[in-house]
């Protein structure tokens, strides 16, 4: 029996955290785990009082928010698990989930890491994520495949390869973390796990979806909570993406696409809602990637100034 280190990141949630760890306990029926709680620099420090509360489970501290990338690395450099469950502390588990991970990745040694089939956990017959569509290079955009529709098992049979992973939970090997260094932290929030997904394949594994195993994540299907930070990352983090991942001659159609079509539209977008500090961020973002040099696993360059992002 392989073991398993379920890792999950809380940064000013301990209600979410406590809710997660109590559902692992409440469903699991797999006997080689352990768990990594990180706590990623919360204004409260949460930790004294979980170690009394739950002594079987391993809590590390960082006193700085590194990210979801930044935490989760920090907990997988202490895990000792054969296989890495990352999830989100937002996340509810079901019976069997890990039992089902581990069968993909014990059956399938050519299969580097695998996601669940995602369902919304305040409307649970309402999918999130059955897997994921490969980016457009000229666009920077995918589609994630069923999000809003009802399970019906309509998707099941696309337990298989897919595009990405769904960053709210990925079962990884041990082995592929080591191939790829873990989380890329340089996007700090959004991306990382479509950036580590081509990775984990350029490193001659397959990247799965197991749509017999079954997690509810707590984002809401109206949610609607846009901040500015939400939208620097997004809009940066896709340029990003594409920069590290996307062929030149794709580049050179996205670049105008972007500014003359996709800035063009959201800022107008913006200044109709009265956004103004989106209109500003939009273009840091841009700027940022105009005058900052990244490494790109798929051009072999690497003259990095910036391996950790602003975090304004």
């Amino acid at each position: 029996m392989k073991k398993v280190s379920i890792i999950t990141v809380n940064y000013n949630q301990p209600g979410a955290t406590e809710a997660l760890l109590e559902s692992i306990f409440n469903t699991n029926t797999y006997f080689s785990l352990e768990i990594i709680v990180v706590d990623n620099g919360s204004d409260i420090n949460p930790l004294h009082p979980w170690k009394i509360k739950y002594p079987a489970v391993n809590f590390i501290r960082s006193e700085t928010n590194l990210g979801f990338a930044g935490g989760s690395n920090l907990g997988i450099r202490e895990a000792i698990g054969d296989y890495i469950f990352l999830v989100h502390n937002d996340t509810e588990f079901t019976e069997e989930l890990i039992d089902k991970l581990v069968e993909t990745l014990d059956e399938h040694p050519e299969v580097g890491v695998v996601s669940p089939k995602v369902r919304y956990f305040d409307r649970p017959d309402i999918l999130q994520y059955a897997g994921n569509a490969k980016v457009n290079y000229y666009s920077g955009r995918n589609n994630c495949i069923g999000q809003y529709e009802k399970d019906n098992g309509q998707y099941d049979d696309l337990t298989g390869e897919t595009g990405y992973l769904h960053g709210s939970a990925m079962m990884v090997r041990k082995e592929v973390v080591r191939k790829t260094g873990g989380l890329p932290e340089l996007y700090f929030l959004y991306y990382a796990e479509m950036d580590w997904s081509e990775q984990i394949r350029n490193s001659g594994y397959k990247v799965w979806v197991n749509m017999q195993a079954l997690i509810y994540h707590k984002e809401s299907m109206s949610q609607t909570g846009r901040t500015a930070m939400k939208e620097y990352f997004l809009n940066r983090n896709r340029i990003l993406f594409v920069r590290r991942n996307c062929p030149t001659k794709t580049q050179i159609v996205f670049w105008p696409y972007f500014i003359l079509i996709v800035a063009t539209r959201n800022t107008l977008n913006y200044i109709r809602q009265g956004k103004w500090s989106f209109v500003a961020v939009l273009f840091k973002a841009i700027i940022w990637n105009m005058v900052n040099t990244i490494y790109s696993p798929r051009l072999g360059y690497d003259v990095s100034k910036n391996q950790y992002p602003d975090k304004n």
